[in-house]
């Protein structure tokens, strides 16, 4: 695996984790980052690229600063 993948697939982990750590669910973040429910799933399943600006939304939707998710 590449280093950009490997960091996709930890960056997805992280923002898994905090969310399920907040009890929302991936519905509730996808109507706050105003997405389908799909995309925010294989967002988290690393299984799609993320812009700085989808990882922007869905930090805001947790209530989060970027660094949380980008360690």
């Amino acid at each position: 695996m590449n280093n950009y993948e490997d960091a996709i697939k930890r960056i997805a982990m992280n923002i898994k984790a905090i969310r399920q750590s907040k009890g929302l669910s991936i519905q509730e973040i996808a109507y706050r980052c105003d997405m389908e429910r799909s995309n925010l799933s294989r967002l988290e399943a690393g299984k799609t690229n993320m812009t700085i600006k989808t990882i922007c939304s869905i930090c805001n939707a947790l209530n989060i600063h970027i660094t949380e998710v980008i360690k």
